[in-house]
């Protein structure tokens, strides 16, 4: 994954990996793997630990595990992220190939897997956005959406997550789920009683309307800063299914427009993106791209963006968390996860003000 922040190899950097017999599975697991194996930490994951493995011969490889402390429940699941990479695979979905899954967390202190490596410019913020010449960043917002309405056009069952189907709606399952995490003891800690209150409130008012839903593959995560991008635009990989599941569509929609902010826009983005670099299309092009091309209704978009907006929030919360008390390894972003802590409120409010306007 190349557009990604590589950080030398240290002891220090290694957090979450023994090398001797990381490296021996992997040999053993690997075809065409040649130890020894050298191991960078890729910066820009905030929640699992992403390396960049090259081994004796040049080849590169790229390993997730979960973050070694303060894991809450289903959080950080590697064997889901495998599940869903593996689903996609054969589909028209581009994602890194799945390779080897790690199962026995004696290995190195938690399950992990494998995956080819995948070149291509990462947009996780404006400058990034700027790595493309301004015709590609246009077909880039058009791929994007491309790329969406394909994983929301697969049937879950026909590609073998037909099992992870629920009877409950995705919206009532991520409140329950990020509610709770956001009162995890580790997390609450570190959340100002007024950002709790705040997050509590705007949990009430998402749930006194939740809209009718429908179902598919969601991504939970989808926006440019977890794809690689070849020059001239096109999505080469989707990185990122740690939160994959099924549910409604219209909840990556929105994630992905909250995530999409337009040039002069006094909310922040839910998570940092290039759009506002000159030649991306805007937010509403992106939206009535992906109404024509899917033919789904998106007039309750609003509701799903003040949803990803407190989702947003509660998980900004835990990333500082895990940062402030040191679970992670040392990639250099404390000072970021404190700033996306208080944009968490911002994106609070705004979806508290939006929702009270709607009398919800």
């Amino acid at each position: 994954m190349s557009g990604a922040d590589h950080r030398p190899a240290t002891e220090h950097a290694q957090a979450g990996i023994d090398r001797k017999p990381v490296t021996r599975w992997l040999a053993g697991h690997i075809d065409g793997l040649v130890p020894p194996v050298d191991f960078d930490l890729i910066s820009g994951g905030r929640s699992n630990l992403t390396y960049r493995l090259t081994d004796a011969v040049g080849g590169v490889y790229v390993l997730r595990r979960p973050p070694t402390g303060g894991v809450l429940a289903t959080a950080h699941d590697m064997s889901r992220e495998w599940r869903f990479i593996s689903a996609m695979a054969p589909t028209a979905v581009p994602v890194a190939a799945p390779l080897a899954y790690c199962a026995d967390a004696g290995v190195t202190g938690a399950e992990f897997y494998v995956m080819g490596n995948v070149d291509g410019q990462v947009l996780a913020d404006r400058d990034a956005g700027f790595a493309l010449a301004p015709e590609a960043r246009a077909t880039a917002g058009e791929k994007i959406v491309d790329v969406l309405v394909a994983l929301h056009a697969l049937d879950p069952g026909e590609v073998g997550l037909g099992d992870m189907v629920r009877r409950t709606g995705y919206v009532e399952r991520q409140l329950r789920r990020w509610h709770a995490q956001v009162h995890a003891s580790e997390t609450a800690e570190h959340t100002s009683p007024h950002s709790l209150t705040l997050l509590d409130e705007v949990h009430t008012l998402l749930a006194r309307r939740v809209p009718a839903q429908g179902n598919g593959v969601v991504h939970g995560d989808f926006r440019p800063g977890n794809m690689a991008f070849g020059p001239d635009g096109t999505v080469r990989a989707v990185f990122d299914w740690e939160l994959a599941t099924t549910g409604d569509p219209m909840a990556d929609l929105g994630w992905l427009a909250s995530t999409w902010q337009d040039p002069g826009d006094e909310v922040p983005p839910a998570t940092p993106g290039p759009s506002t670099a000159p030649g991306f299309p805007p937010r509403a092009e992106i939206v009535a791209r992906y109404a024509r091309a899917s033919g789904r209704d998106v007039s309750h978009l609003f509701y799903w963006v003040a949803f990803c907006r407190w989702r947003s929030a509660c998980i900004g919360a835990g990333v500082r968390a895990r940062y402030v008390s040191g679970r992670m390894a040392d990639d250099g972003y404390l000072q970021e996860a404190l700033k996306r802590g208080d944009d968490g409120i911002r994106l609070a409010e705004a979806a508290r003000e939006v929702l009270r306007e709607l009398h919800i």
